[in-house]
């Protein structure tokens, strides 16, 4: 998963351990307690300018390389820059989560991660916005865990963001989210998006309502003229699903 053509950080193939003594210190982004998510913020912007400055320095080498065309691919001091630039990128969100590896994303050790990143960014969007606004990373993060097969514990959280994301204005990218609606559709899910369509919010009546109604049409895309047609026709977010023609 790449953030920007040659500018991932390497997710490489380590373990959970490994992971876990990068990145460990990065729940705390998403506690409930403002204390402990004040402290990982320091820790964020520390980690982060720590990748600034190894991009700084190996933007300067290749700027001063560009009169020796490909071979400055081959010096050793600006291939030793981009080494260090991906090492730092290990130690911070969201670079450690791109260009991650082929593979069965339900068994990467990474997925923690991943859907740390995405809770932060619903439960705590101003913090996010301001100190890792990636929208291509959130997009590719939810395609990307949008597969079925998830574990429960995976298949829980990923149904609390759709229930987080319903329920608050349109943030960008928010409406990938019905592909994790849809590959974790339940009973549970269900449940919590009917209780939100029936709710005094305008925003999760109608978000809710059309997830709801993409759910019980799988043959419908989920494209933004599918949207506004079933905004037009259901414009208070009722939670009633008639079965409607729409060409799409």
């Amino acid at each position: 998963m790449t953030e920007k053509a040659g500018s991932g950080a390497g997710a490489g193939v380590d373990d959970a351990h490994a992971w876990n003594t990068r990145l460990g210190w990065a729940y705390g982004l998403i506690t409930e307690d403002p204390a402990d998510r004040a402290a990982a913020l320091v820790r964020l912007a520390d980690a982060q300018r720590s990748v600034n400055q190894a991009l700084g320095r190996f933007n300067e080498l290749w700027r001063a390389m560009v009169p020796l065309g490909r071979q400055a691919y081959q010096d050793p001091a600006f291939l030793r820059a981009h080494e260090e630039y991906i090492a730092a990128g290990r130690y911070v969100l969201p670079n450690a989560l791109w260009n991650r590896p082929p593979g069965d994303i339900r068994v990467w050790p990474g997925l923690p991660y991943a859907l740390l990143f995405l809770e932060w960014e619903a439960r705590y969007p101003r913090d996010w916005t301001q100190h890792a606004k990636k929208w291509g990373t959130k997009q590719l993060l939810i395609r990307n865990v949008a597969v079925a097969g998830h574990d429960d514990p995976v298949r829980t959280k990923l149904t609390d963001l759709v229930e987080i994301a319903v329920q608050r204005p349109y943030r960008c990218k928010d409406r990938e989210y019905v592909r994790i609606a849809r590959a974790v559709d339940s009973q549970d899910l269900r449940g919590r998006l009917s209780t939100a369509a029936q709710s005094d919010n305008p925003w999760a009546r109608r978000q809710a309502g059309y997830v709801l109604w993409l759910l019980d049409h799988p043959e419908l895309p989920n494209t933004l003229h599918v949207w506004r047609t079933w905004t037009t026709r259901h414009p208070d977010g009722s939670p009633d699903r008639p079965r409607w023609d729409i060409t799409v």
